[in-house]
């Protein structure tokens, strides 16, 4: 069998099973026993030994051969000898001592399309949630929003700076005019008895008092001639 048909048979067996850490490495260049060397951890005994098995029946179901297995009466750690590919399936603990990374993993091989994601069982579509709720509904990242001014906002705030002056103008005229205020009762009939008291005299003013040092006042007295009969 092709080395690649026969590599991606046992990844894809690996992962129905759903193995973890799946690492495949080229070997050819460090020993002619094998071509590739596959590692792959399972969580249990009873893992492990399912994941064996379906490597062993997934190749077997495709008319390849199966050279041997060992470790399944413990199940830490089973060897399966596909001929040109060795597959370890180890626990986590077990992996981690040995770590035939370090030994077999200077190349490691990329899996692309023999590595597909795991079928999906009936029970694990996701269930439908109603679209109306919140707390369903997926995370979308908020876009900037462009805000534009509509040209009737601009004419708006111009037609209210033309009208700002008027206002202006009214004021100014208001500060010039006198507001006459109605007077009281009180003050009415105050005016009202000045006005009916009678007005007084003038007197003419007193001449002056000669002082007492001015010189007497000469009388010039004129004689009437008589007239004779």
């Amino acid at each position: 069998m092709d080395i690649k048909k026969l590599q991606t048979l046992v990844v894809d067996a690996l992962e129905d099973v759903k193995g973890q850490d799946i690492a495949v490495f080229e070997t050819s260049h460090l020993t002619s026993l094998f071509d590739r060397i596959a590692i792959v951890s399972g969580t249990s005994n009873r893992q492990t030994k399912a994941l064996a098995a379906s490597v062993r029946n997934k190749v077997k179901d495709a008319g390849g051969d199966i050279i041997g297995m060992e470790g399944e009466d413990t199940g830490e750690w089973v060897l399966v000898d596909l001929g040109d590919m060795i597959v370890h399936i180890m626990q986590a603990p077990i992996r981690a001592y040995y770590r035939l990374e370090e030994i077999w993993g200077d190349t490691p091989v990329k899996l692309g399309a023999a590595k597909r994601a795991p079928k999906k069982a009936a029970g694990d579509e996701p269930k439908k949630v109603s679209g109306h709720l919140a707390a369903s509904k997926a995370n979308v990242e908020a876009a900037p929003v462009i805000e534009k001014k509509t040209p009737a906002k601009k004419a708006t705030a111009a037609t209210a700076a033309k009208k700002a002056p008027a206002k202006k103008a009214t004021a100014s005229k208001a500060v010039g005019k006198t507001v006459k205020v109605a007077p009281t009762k009180t003050e009415a009939a105050a005016v009202k008895a000045l006005k009916a008291l009678p007005e007084k005299k003038v007197r003419a003013p007193r001449a002056a008092k000669p002082a007492a040092d001015a010189a007497p006042a000469k009388t010039v007295i004129k004689r009437i001639k008589k007239v004779e009969a």
